[in-house]
């Protein structure tokens, strides 16, 4: 019998931590559940360059950026990646050098926890799936 060493049936999950101590064990939440790993290292990265930018001040150069990001910002760990899970060491010197879009600090397009209330507000909306998936008309 072979060992699966494929992520297919696996699902992750995003730690946030809180880089100033605010939080017990430096934790905020878990944010999940993530159906792949792409989505959810995709999700870590957004967060994390957001945290940046909301870390950056007129005038301030890459390394006091850094200098706050480390006081006040927050880390995301994919859990239970390993190498495979993005890793915000990888990238804060580009981050703190480089101004973000808003496409790249876009988190919350990508939060799974939206996903699941966008297809509860079409239930609201439509009633039931089914009734979604005809376009919400009754026959």
């Amino acid at each position: 019998m072979t060992e699966k060493t494929d992520t297919e049936d696996k699902t992750w999950k995003v730690r946030i931590l809180d880089l100033s101590g605010g939080a017990e064990d430096n934790i905020v939440e878990d944010v999940g559940v993530f159906h792949d790993l792409a989505h959810a290292n995709a999700f870590a990265r957004a967060y994390v360059r957001d945290s940046v930018e909301r870390c950056r001040t007129p005038g301030a150069s890459a390394k006091d950026v850094l200098t706050t990001w480390f006081s006040f910002g927050e880390d995301a760990v994919v859990l239970d990646a390993g190498e495979d899970g993005w890793h915000s060491a990888n990238e804060l010197d580009d981050f703190t050098a480089h101004r973000a879009t808003p496409m790249e600090r876009d988190w919350r397009a990508l939060d799974p926890r939206r996903l699941v209330e966008d297809n509860e507000d079409l239930t609201d909306l439509y009633g039931t799936t089914d009734d979604a998936d005809n376009g919400g008309h009754q026959h």
